[in-house]
């Protein structure tokens, strides 16, 4: 830290500081080239007098010191990353066939890494073997950042791991493990590469902030009892203490929500006053209503969607607008006006449905051959979607052509200043300290992309995919067109926008009735949506190895050794399951191997890759209607801009339409219980105690945010190992599964997903 910021580190406001300072520091505060709702001008002035980030939220979480000497490229760093990088991703494919399932996420590898480095450095003998040293002393914070990025790269499923598995179910495919494995490597690592590539804009400029890293941040620096200037001068107890105290009674209180009284959970008091009242349950049901109870006392719930403790308020505030705006007023209407027959399905539903109300059976439509027999979908039925999925769908058109205009609009001039500024440049303390480790070149992430471009056209070419090699390379053109946006609002807001339903009817309409082809391209799993999702989660490891200041070069072997073994481990698992346990994907698999999400899938790419969207869509189609939405979603930024040039300090630049748009992207399988009381938790936080109490938000908001993440992590794990998984889940099943609190919310209209009408 520099002298000047050690001396002023406990100035608490812009208005005990030297007001010559302040005014050079005012002077000279360039932070974006883009009017940023996350910016506070006095705050940033604190921020750029102590030396610091301009950002209150980087400042409380992030340290503005580094130690180059800190051991990080140690070999007990590496052998607990690849500890991770096995053992969590070939747990999580395991149950990821399984219904009911776990996931095992980062922040467990990130909390049980912390007492096993400890156990290392405690027990291990210091040794060297040729020349590595075994014990390199006390375990180091960089070295557990190190493995928690190791153990995030792959801790979930990989996409593609789910068509090879949609190939063998439903179409009868099996490709051999070269196939497999390429499509995996590719899918992966072409993301990795674009990541890489789109650092300068997505991780160095100090305005991306990628708000859900400071959560970790915070995490690391508590466990490691870190000091800095950034946590203010709070009194009471001390973060680490805290953190056990929050750690522990989230990890005790969930077993209450989520095991013994899961109406705490879905608690629509409404509904149980009037349990058989359909119209009531639809406007306050969680199960299949739109959620106008507010309340749930569920941390798995609120947090679903994103960590609310994480986002800023003002990006809350604008999910809120477009959930009240789509779900709480439009969607009302369109339902109980009978809008594309919808009073006859559940207001809200994750399903399909066919002319009768029951769930569209896609085998009654399906030739011989896997493709469309017209005949067949001509005497069945046209497709049918719940008033909100169909709502869903538009608002996913919407946001894809608000994204660009809002993008060429306000992040114009932002693009171009990073694509000629270089990290010494950055305006920015975290850059100037990531400045002094050697860099990764660009070629280096350029090679990737070219061998893993290479595996995607070997994958298509040598195997019957029915896919295009122009195919290919148009996923690609749209992945990479729209990652700097979607990035950029992302590590803004919090929000990511998606690309899966811009890419289904891309498909759709290229390439009809070849549902392989749409799963390669779709935004739902590999080339076309999963490039940019990857590029998006690698850049937000990069920033938090920025922000930990892990040297570039290192966190580059490390991401790319952790996605290749991860992958293999997952197909090496996947294989071993579909050959030895007996009616996998059954819906009468004895231990509930019924690979829920296969099926989904699975159905998901007959209605998409075989009936296709031009029967959805099209003019004079039923939801043709929604194709309004692209329209609409182009022009609102552009009515928002020019508001903002005649008032450019009013409210106007908190609206952000892309994410009023694609907030509730999470519609369906998300419902109003994730969204309502999310937002309701937001405003307590990011608003009231931030505004109101500032000195305890800066000290423990962060550390509250991953006390409450990692106590629900930890509960859900012994939850299902201890409770549900032993004896086929038959403990407690003739008591605490039936009583009244594990009953009430499923016994009413709501949680029997009941229709207006009835046929």
């Amino acid at each position: 830290m520099s002298a000047y910021a050690e001396h002023s580190s406990g100035i608490g406001s812009v208005e005990k500081i030297d007001p010559e300072k302040a005014a050079l520091a005012a002077g000279a505060l360039h932070l974006a080239d883009f009017d940023d709702p996350n910016i506070n001008k006095e705050e940033a002035i604190t921020g750029v007098l102590e030396d610091d980030s301009p950002y209150p939220e980087v400042r409380s979480a992030v340290s503005n010191t580094d130690d180059m000497s800190i051991p990080v490229n140690t070999c007990r760093a590496w052998v607990m990353g690849f500890f991770w990088v096995i053992i969590i991703p070939g747990m999580n494919q395991f149950f990821f066939f399984r219904y009911p399932s776990v996931n095992i996420t980062g922040m467990v590898a990130q909390l049980l890494s912390f007492p096993m480095g400890r156990l290392w450095a405690a027990v291990v003998p210091n040794v060297s073997v040729f020349g590595v040293r075994l014990n390199p002393g006390p375990f180091t914070i960089k070295e557990h950042v190190l493995i928690t990025i190791m153990a995030t790269v792959g801790w979930q499923s990989a996409y593609a791991t789910d068509i090879v598995a949609v190939q063998r179910v439903f179409y009868g495919q099996t490709f051999n493990f070269s196939y497999q494995w390429m499509l995996v490597m590719s899918t992966q690592l072409i993301g990795f590469s674009l990541g890489g590539i789109m650092r300068r804009f997505l991780v160095l400029p100090p305005s991306m902030i990628w708000p859900t890293n400071l959560v970790t941040c915070a995490l690391f620096n508590t466990l490691h009892a870190q000091k800095y200037a950034g946590i203010g001068n709070h009194g009471g107890v001390s973060r680490e203490r805290f953190f056990v105290y929050v750690f522990c009674s989230g990890c005790a209180w969930y077993f209450v929500p989520g095991y013994l009284f899961q109406a705490l959970s879905y608690f629509t008091w409404v509904c149980w006053i009037a349990p058989d009242n359909v119209v009531v349950n639809q406007l306050f049901g969680y199960e299949s209503g739109l959620g106008m109870s507010m309340i749930t006392f569920d941390w798995a719930q609120i947090t679903y969607v994103v960590n609310p403790l994480a986002t800023p308020w003002w990006s809350e505030a604008n999910v809120l607008v477009g959930f009240v705006t789509f779900f709480w007023i439009l969607t009302p209407i369109l339902y109980y006006t009978n809008t594309w027959y919808s009073k006859f399905l559940p207001i809200m539903s994750r399903t399909s449905y066919d002319n009768t109300g029951a769930t569209y059976n896609v085998t009654k439509i399906l030739g011989t051959d896997g493709t469309l027999n017209v005949t067949a979908y001509e005497a069945y039925s046209p497709l049918f979607l719940s008033t909100t999925f169909a709502v869903s769908y538009g608002l996913s058109f919407a946001s894809i052509t608000a994204t660009i205009t809002h993008a060429i609009l306000f992040f114009r001039k932002q693009i171009w200043a990073q694509s000629r500024r270089s990290i010494d440049e950055q305006p920015d303390i975290h850059a100037r300290l990531m400045a002094r480790y050697r860099q990764v070149p660009e070629w280096w992430y350029l090679i990737i992309f070219v061998i893993m471009f290479v595996f995607g056209v070997i994958v298509i070419e040598v195997w019957p995919t029915q896919f295009p090699v122009w195919g290919f390379i148009l996923a690609l053109i749209i992945a990479f067109f729209y990652i700097i946006p979607i990035g950029m609002i992302q590590a803004i807001t919090n929000q990511q926008v998606g690309l899966n339903v811009i890419t289904e009817l891309i498909v759709g309409y290229a390439i009809p009735g070849r549902p392989l082809a749409m799963m390669l391209f779709k935004a739902g799993r590999t080339w076309g949506y999963i490039t940019m999702a990857q590029a998006l989660q690698f850049a937000q490891d990069f920033k938090l190895g920025h922000y930990m200041k892990i040297p570039p070069r290192t966190m580059f072997f490390a991401q790319v050794s952790a996605a290749a073994i991860a992958g293999t481990v997952q197909l090496s698992v996947q294989a071993w399951m579909f050959t030895n346990i007996v009616d996998i994907c059954s819906t009468t698999q004895r231990d509930g191997f019924v690979c829920p999400n296969t099926q989904v899938f699975g159905t998901a790419s007959i209605i998409w890759g075989v009936i296709g969207p031009q029967r959805q869509f099209s003019p004079d189609q039923m939801y043709s209607g929604l194709l309004w939405f692209f329209l609409i979603g182009a022009l609102c930024p552009f009515a928002a801009w020019l508001i903002s040039l005649k008032w450019p300090n009013s409210i106007i630049r908190y609206i952000n339409f892309p994410v009023i748009f694609t907030g509730t992207s999470y519609i369906p399988p998300a419902t109003a219980v994730n969204y309502v009381p999310w937002t309701i938790v937001g405003f307590i936080f990011q608003y009231v105690i931030r505004r109101r109490h500032f000195s305890w938000w800066t000290k423990y908001n962060y550390v509250l945010a991953a006390g409450l993440d990692s106590g629900l992590a930890v509960s859900i794990i012994l939850i299902f190992f201890c409770l549900q998984y032993p004896r086929n889940g038959s403990i407690g099943a003739n008591n605490v599964t039936k009583w009244w609190g594990n009953n009430v919310f499923l016994n009413t209209a709501d949680g029997k997903a009941m229709s207006y009408y009835t046929i």
